[in-house]
């Protein structure tokens, strides 16, 4: 009898230890999936520009505009991914538009002419455009370097720039009335008065792909002794991403 309750025992007890062994079934959590950072690799700026300077006798008007586009390569910090330095390359175009003016920019004088036409012949519509090759330099911060959509943006850098064209553009004579005379468009293409080389300080704030941008040009857009000393400056939006 004994041996029998002494066997009902180890069974019982057998049951009790394999009922409290750990059954539990490691499970392997699936690796995260982090998309690769995006760094603004495209740029896009629309602005407003003025003429810093500019004489009171040169007669502006219109919608003075700019429009860059630039590739740019970021380059994180080791040590802080909140920080990059950037560099790039891309065109920057300027149009300035004037109001019953003439410019001189293929004239053989010493220096650039703008010449008053209120009282003649004018173009309706006048405009002198600017066209540079830029290689912008940038250090960039991001709130959050892993998530460029939801980052909170501040660039401050230098663009320099060389001359690619520049000319002006006239269209629909009227008389100094404001009597139309015919429709005829006239382009005139000069580099003679201008600086080829333009040095610019430049910066932008925003929050993910949107952001505000100014730009002030150091060097002045005329040579020295051969027209007015003006300096261009730009605020506007841009666009980046990828």
């Amino acid at each position: 009898m004994r041996r029998f309750f002494f066997s009902i025992f180890l069974v019982f007890s057998g049951s009790i230890l394999f009922a409290q062994t750990d059954t539990t079934v490691a499970t392997r959590k699936a690796p995260t999936v982090s998309l690769p950072r995006t760094s603004d690799h495209f740029v896009l700026q629309f602005g407003y520009t003025s003429w810093q300077g500019k004489p009171d006798s040169i007669n502006t008007g219109g919608l003075p505009r700019t429009f860059n586009v630039y590739f740019m390569l970021d380059f994180p910090f080791k040590t802080n991914p909140h920080w990059s330095t950037a560099v790039g390359a891309g065109i920057a175009t300027d149009n300035m538009f004037f109001k019953k003016t003439s410019i001189g920019i293929k004239e053989t004088s010493s220096s650039i002419s703008f010449a008053d036409l209120s009282d003649t012949i004018h173009f309706k519509k006048y405009k002198l455009a600017t066209a540079y090759a830029e290689a912008p330099v940038e250090l960039r911060y991001r709130s959050n370097p892993d998530d460029d959509s939801k980052s909170f943006k501040v660039v401050v850098g230098a663009k320099v720039g060389l001359l690619l064209n520049a000319h002006t553009k006239g269209k629909n004579l009227e008389s100094s009335t404001g009597s139309k005379i015919n429709g005829y468009t006239e382009k005139l293409n000069s580099k003679r008065f201008f600086n080829s080389n333009r040095i610019s300080l430049a910066g932008r704030i925003g929050y993910g792909h949107v952001s505000l941008f100014t730009s002030y040009q150091l060097t002045p857009l005329f040579k020295e002794g051969q027209g007015p000393v003006i300096r261009p400056m730009t605020v506007g939006l841009t666009l980046s991403g990828l």
